[in-house]
């Protein structure tokens, strides 16, 4: 990978590639998991448990084969009573329905199951050999004749074992090869010395996709859009440019959501009910109310909540906020650690000034509040429930309700003066009616 990052900890859809096949076990129904990971590798331990929590972590201490990794894990195959299943960290790609059917066929009397694929080209990939329909051998490219060659049906390299007889198939694998290292792939010979039966699998190659490359690491990213997209769509959202849109592994979606084109969903995005997502908008952590409308060119930080029917428009930025039901601020603001009352309205190039170098503070913006334009209010700071801001003031003191706050050099407040005018904009819209 030419990284100093470990393999399994590099993401696709903002999820980590073993933290993708950890969910899959979890959904596939399984009740024990066993992590094997090599000397010093905490990371990949801390990311498993985070994953999975309960997740057993094994080391490898020396790294001496396939089979020799699986049997560092020997303190839970000795106390398995079912089915054991034995996945790669870097094989994201593999569904849950995938390891549900390798169960199947255990459960239909095989001691070991190997998935099997058929790549266009399968060169380089150990071949499957079957006699009668049963798997007889895993030949690998170098010891293959040429009948053997010629097979397209391809070692996909995950295996399962019947829980009773896993250790001891496991235990009789020997090093007697070119790199006196113990290969997991001689399980099925090992199997049928003992009389029990090796069965084969297939599935797609998406399916067994393995990464040992930044380039392999893309082109799974794009098999896996593709997935997330298509289950979105099915699920009722409409995503108008489909290959435009980036979505994570736990991106959620309400009914009737629209997605422009050239939006980004970071992790732990939540999209409620017909809501819009308009284009160039980049959300992140981020929860999204009913009817409410984002972008076009709209930024939501973590710790963005926005109640049913916000609005927050273009080149607005929203941080650990609140909008609550109803509040707009559409145009070129920066809302930051920050509650905003129902029905506000957050004028074109307003600023919380949240971080006075040493710390953050917090803003608080009351319901119906009305914050005029290309204004600051510098926290710690609270703006009563409908009160006026000036457009241009910098707001350094609490404003009371129904107040009008103007701060251009030295702030003037004048108790009073939006309900005031409320009832003059009241009876003058009375009186128009009259007429």
């Amino acid at each position: 990978m030419r990284s100093a990052r470990p393999k399994v900890l590099h993401a696709i859809g903002n999820r980590s590639l073993v933290a993708h096949v950890l969910d899959a076990v979890r959904k596939a129904g399984g009740t024990r998991t066993a992590v094997v990971v090599g000397p010093g590798a905490d990371a990949v331990a801390a990311e498993a448990r985070q994953a999975l929590p309960g997740a057993e972590i094994f080391e490898q201490t020396e790294r001496r084969g396939t089979a020799h990794a699986v049997l560092a894990a020997r303190a839970a195959l000795a106390s398995a009573s079912d089915d054991v299943l034995v996945i790669f960290g870097d094989t994201p790609l593999i569904r849950p329905q995938t390891l549900m059917r390798m169960r199947e066929a255990l459960a239909e009397g095989a001691a070991v199951v190997v998935l099997g694929f058929r790549p266009q080209d399968p060169t380089g990939y150990g071949r499957l050999v079957l006699e009668g329909g049963e798997l007889v051998a895993i030949r690998e490219e170098l010891d293959a004749n040429p009948a053997e060659r010629a097979l397209n049906l391809c070692n996909g390299g995950l295996m399962a074992f019947a829980g009773a007889t896993a250790l001891a198939i496991l235990e009789r694998i020997g090093n007697d090869n070119r790199k006196g290292e113990y290969y997991l792939t001689d399980a099925v010979a090992v199997a049928r010395a003992l009389g029990l039966k090796a069965a084969v699998i297939e599935t797609e190659e998406d399916d067994v996709r393995g990464i040992n490359t930044k380039a392999q690491l893309a082109e799974t990213e794009a098999v896996l859009q593709q997935r997330l997209r298509s289950a979105a769509m099915a699920a009722g959202v409409t995503l108008v440019a489909p290959d435009t849109v980036f979505l994570s592994a736990d991106t959620k979606f309400g009914r009737d959501v629209v997605v422009e084109p050239f939006v980004v969903f970071g992790p732990g995005v939540t999209i409620a009910d017909n809501a819009v997502i308009r284009s160039f908008s980049h959300l992140d952590r981020a929860q999204v109310g009913k009817g409410a409308m984002v972008g076009p060119y709209a930024r939501l930080r973590p710790g963005a909540q926005l109640h049913e029917n916000v609005h927050i428009g273009n080149f607005v930025e929203v941080k650990e906020a609140v909008v609550e039901a109803g509040a707009k601020a559409n145009h070129l603001s920066y809302i930051g650690d920050t509650t905003v009352g129902a029905g506000a309205n957050v004028g074109a190039g307003t600023i919380t000034c949240n971080y006075d170098g040493v710390a953050k503070h917090r803003t608080e913006i009351g319901k119906n509040a009305f914050i005029g334009s290309n204004s600051s209010l510098v926290a710690p700071v609270k703006i009563g429930e409908g009160a006026y801001i000036g457009s241009g003031s910098v707001i350094t003191q609490d404003v009371p309700a129904d107040a009008l706050a103007v701060a251009r050099g030295r702030q003037v407040v004048r108790e009073g003066w939006a309900s005031r005018l409320r009832e003059r904009r009241a009876a003058a819209k009375k009186k128009a009616q009259e007429k």
